[in-house]
């Protein structure tokens, strides 16, 4: 038996959760979430806590329960407290601006580079370098913020790029001088 997928999810006040065949739907007070449930496992909202079961004992089925579980435990996290991702950017004239629509980045190309802000998140910019992306869904937050890094990583030489809050990037020694 999965451990995580055993664990009840407690659901707290202001939060209801709703089980209809093929999906479980979530609403809080920041909003309301659906995720769709694999056809193995199924979802039983009981008085205060909402339990995740399997079918069968196959392999792809038991990693699917603890995945549910886990879905469904970030789905009542979310729309009570949300979820936050915050990013910093590192680098000389490397900035930020947001505005409700979409972000643009000035980080060394020719052309500032412009992201959607998919509905549902909200990013803010302090100080031109600290991005702080928020929603509801663990699952877009986090997305968001990867497609927001991959523009342009940290590289190892000098650190500049675009990284996670507290990340740490490795260093590589630069070109040994020839004497």
């Amino acid at each position: 038996m999965s451990r995580i997928g055993r664990r009840p999810v407690a659901i707290p006040e202001k939060v209801s959760v709703e089980s209809a065949p093929g999906e479980v739907r979530v609403r809080g007070p920041r909003g309301e979430l659906v995720v769709r449930l694999p056809a193995a496992v199924r979802v039983e909202v009981a008085t205060g806590a909402v339990r995740v079961a399997r079918e069968n004992e196959k392999r792809q089925t038991r990693a699917l329960h603890g995945l549910v579980r886990a879905q469904v435990a970030n789905m009542v996290r979310g729309v009570t407290q949300g979820f936050r991702r915050d990013l910093e950017i590192e680098g000389v004239g490397y900035r930020a601006e947001a505005d409700k629509k979409k972000l643009t980045l000035v980080i060394g190309f020719s052309h500032p580079v412009q992201l959607a802000i998919p509905d549902g998140l909200s990013v803010q910019v302090e100080a031109n370098t600290k991005i702080r992306v928020e929603g509801t869904d663990r699952e877009q937050v986090g997305q968001f913020a990867a497609n927001v890094r991959a523009v342009r990583p940290p590289e190892p030489y000098k650190g500049k790029g675009i990284r996670y809050a507290g990340e740490r990037v490795r260093r590589k020694v630069g070109k040994a001088g020839t004497a």
